[in-house]
């Protein structure tokens, strides 16, 4: 029998061991549901951080390019830097369960452009299981917005208890859809203990400055 554990906090398992950082980039995952604005927060990070840091960007869709095309589209990289995955399936199976596309996709990049500082890899929309394999993503970010409604955090799930970063976004429109910030914000520290939350506003801030410094912030890890 396949046990179905119902924790919130407990994470899947992952079949990788964690890869070493010497000689490679720094390797970040950005993932959340559908709609939450990773692709926006990629693109913000691109801008705030491709004239002081040497990166490029891997995204995955399950069937399309899209998220590779608007970045490219947007001009917010070298149209080169950035690798698109189709998983064909369900994203978490390409970032977490046989991450090979991903690796393949970074490997291209790092021969394409030798000295890479960090890679961000974007998800493709899935739900508040999908975290990376620690063999592919040195650190996670997980994003969720309010339009989800207040409830997502406390709801749990390895996304939002056990990434590294928890972003709550869009939070200029929470008054439009209902979304109590303090309970959102209260329920998120509650369930992630001591790990970060950033909330934002990609409208009022588009180079989302404090994820940007919180990146900055671990760059240091990969010259140890």
């Amino acid at each position: 029998m396949h046990p179905v554990n119902f924790d919130p906090t407990a994470a899947e398992p992952d079949h990788f061991d964690q890869a070493p950082t010497a000689g490679r980039a720094y390797r970040i995952g950005i993932g959340g549901p559908v709609g939450s604005g990773k692709t926006a927060l990629t693109a913000a990070l691109c801008r705030a951080l491709g004239d002081e840091v040497n990166l490029a960007v891997v995204t995955n869709d399950i069937y399309t390019t899209e998220d590779a095309d608007f970045l490219r589209k947007a001009g917010v990289l070298d149209p080169a830097r950035i690798e698109a995955v189709q998983t064909g399936a369900c994203p978490h199976t390409a970032i977490r369960d046989d991450i090979t596309a991903n690796l393949d996709a970074v490997e291209r990049l790092e021969e394409r452009f030798p000295g890479l500082d960090l890679v961000i890899i974007e998800s493709g929309g899935d739900n508040l299981t999908a975290v990376f394999s620690r063999g592919l993503a040195d650190s996670q970010v997980f994003v969720v917005d309010v339009a989800g409604g207040d409830k997502v955090p406390r709801k749990g799930g390895p996304g939002v208890t056990t990434a590294d970063l928890l972003v709550i976004n869009k939070i200029d429109i929470a008054h439009l859809v209902g979304a109590d910030m303090d309970v959102m914000t209260s329920d998120a520290h509650r369930m992630r203990g001591g790990l970060p939350v950033i909330t934002q506003s990609l409208v009022d801030t588009p180079n989302a400055p404090a994820v940007a410094d919180w990146v900055r912030s671990l760059l240091p890890v990969r010259a140890g």
